[in-house]
């Protein structure tokens, strides 16, 4: 089979392994060829296992010829380099951990091992996840394959690009403030940050513990629904995992969206929405509507707050968080400490990069005695109210839907500068994590040549009538079906 006769979705792939139109190998090889021609211009990996991703590959054919197979046996995937792999760098890209070699796996990636997927490679990321642009990352910004000059986002920017650019069908994604929808959003894909507790957090390198959720990231809503299945569930390995029943994210895909309530916050669509966003998303409205829901107007007041609560609460909990990175029992160590103070204060200046190093001063600061209750603890109580904003209007409507970015993907250096600009990318973005609701981005349009992302928010635990949304108005769009041209 020709590349060009791979089918692009997770959902393509699957029908064909069944239909045994080729082989989990022939499949990877694809992936991998893809990855050698390409990933030289993107930067969208920070490694490739093609020994490993072959064996797997190997094992996937077995069980399908042994009639063991499920629905993502053999298809082959990226994981963000945060996720604990056994036997494989994690580096969260940074140089704090450019030579740790996991000794086990994160239960995402058991899960979709044990679902017989085939990692074929770990995805380039905003250094411990702190960043809205990928630029950030120890080995280089990774790029946006709608444009290499432009910014991918972050931190899952390495995911997104792989996706968007047809290397991987499937990557995995975390999400702190915004880190899985807004690079979907810049890179035409769909991204999934489910409720908090929904995946487990076990063997995810934590940046702001209350906040990070990992998620599925690919082409489209039925084939985040298909990748979730595998990825969920309770874990006791993880005291933050809820204990939720498991469920089919695919089930209700196809039902109809007569008689849904969409609420549209005044506060998402206001003056300061760039006219040029709206228009494609006033378009995506109007199809929703055809299909039979009624949007209306709702107010999410709070949510105006969610910018210097989110960077308040995520600083102080990565600044705890990142203490274990000193020096002494893993990661980065000077070169002959004087003394201890010494090894400390060395190690973690070489080690850590200028975002995360100005996040743990931020943080530090407003956890400090005298600061504590001006900034942390008022942070906290805003964080109350916005999620009390989410749940009055959750009683009005079934579904909240806005724009995921401000703006379309920024040029790499734009806003390294100015890291307040760059905060504001998440403006729409953060209320989601701090209320811990599930939040989900969709294509929806371009400007310019760029891609426009759709954001729907659900009630907590509610991923599926999300997913149904988005697979709905795919099916009427074909925004997602549009490929970025890049030179093989």
């Amino acid at each position: 089979m020709s590349r060009q006769d791979y089918p692009s979705t997770v959902a393509g792939l699957s029908a064909g392994l069944a239909r045994g139109e080729f082989s989990s190998r022939e499949l990877v090889a694809h992936c991998l060829a893809r990855i050698r021609r390409q990933d030289a211009a993107l930067n969208s990996f920070i490694m490739v296992i093609e020994d490993r991703a072959f064996a797997a590959a190997d094992a996937a054919d077995a069980r399908r010829r042994a009639g063991e197979a499920g629905p993502l046996t053999g298809i082959p995937y990226a994981n963000k380099d945060i996720f604990c792999t056994k036997g494989v760098r994690t580096t969260c890209a940074s140089r704090m951990l450019d030579n740790f070699i996991a000794p086990y796996d994160a239960t995402v990636v058991s899960r979709l091992a044990e679902a017989g997927m085939v990692m074929v490679g770990k995805t380039n990321m905003d250094e411990f996840a702190m960043g809205s642009s990928n630029e950030t990352s120890y080995y280089g910004p990774c790029r946006n394959p709608w444009g290499v000059t432009r910014v991918p986002g972050g931190s899952s920017g390495g995911s997104a690009s792989a996706v968007a650019a047809r290397l991987v069908p499937f990557a995995t994604g975390t999400d702190t403030g915004g880190s899985i929808r807004l690079p979907a959003a810049y890179c035409g894909i769909s991204g999934l940050k489910p409720t908090y507790g929904r995946v487990s957090r076990y063997g995810m390198v934590a940046f702001a513990s209350s906040l990070d959720q990992a998620g599925p990231m690919a082409l489209t809503a039925e084939d985040l629904a298909l990748t979730l299945n595998a990825m969920c569930g309770v874990d006791a390995r993880d005291g933050t995992s809820a204990d939720v029943p498991a469920e089919d994210f695919s089930r209700s895909l196809a039902e109809p969206l007569t008689g849904l309530r969409i609420g549209l916050p005044r506060e998402f669509f206001d003056a300061s929405l760039s006219p040029a966003i709206a228009a494609p998303l006033q378009a995506a409205i109007r199809v929703l509507e055809q299909l039979g829901a009624r949007c209306m107007e709702v107010s999410l007041p709070t949510t105006r707050h969610a910018i210097p609560a989110y960077y308040i609460i995520a600083s102080a909990e990565c600044s705890s968080n990142l203490s274990r990175y000193d020096g002494v029992r893993f990661g980065h160590r000077c070169e002959a400490p004087r003394d201890l103070n010494d090894l400390y204060t060395r190690s973690r200046a070489e080690g850590f990069g200028a975002e995360v190093k100005r996040r743990i001063l931020m943080g530090t600061y407003a956890l400090s005695t005298g600061y504590y209750d001006a900034y942390y603890a008022k942070a906290q109580q805003l964080r109350r109210l916005i999620r009390d904003d989410f749940i009055r209007v959750f009683n009005e409507v079934d579904v909240i839907l806005g724009p995921t970015a401000p703006t379309t993907a920024f040029g790499v250096g734009q806003k390294t500068a100015d890291p307040v600009e760059m905060y504001l990318s998440d403006i729409y973005t953060t209320a989601v994590n701090l209320a811990g609701l599930p939040g989900l981005s969709v294509p929806a349009g371009f400007v310019d040549g760029l891609p426009v992302g759709l954001q729907m928010i659900g009630r907590h635990f509610d991923e599926a009538t999300l997913l149904k949304v988005a697979n709905r108005f795919q099916l009427e769009t074909d925004w997602h079906q549009h490929a970025p041209t890049l030179k093989d």
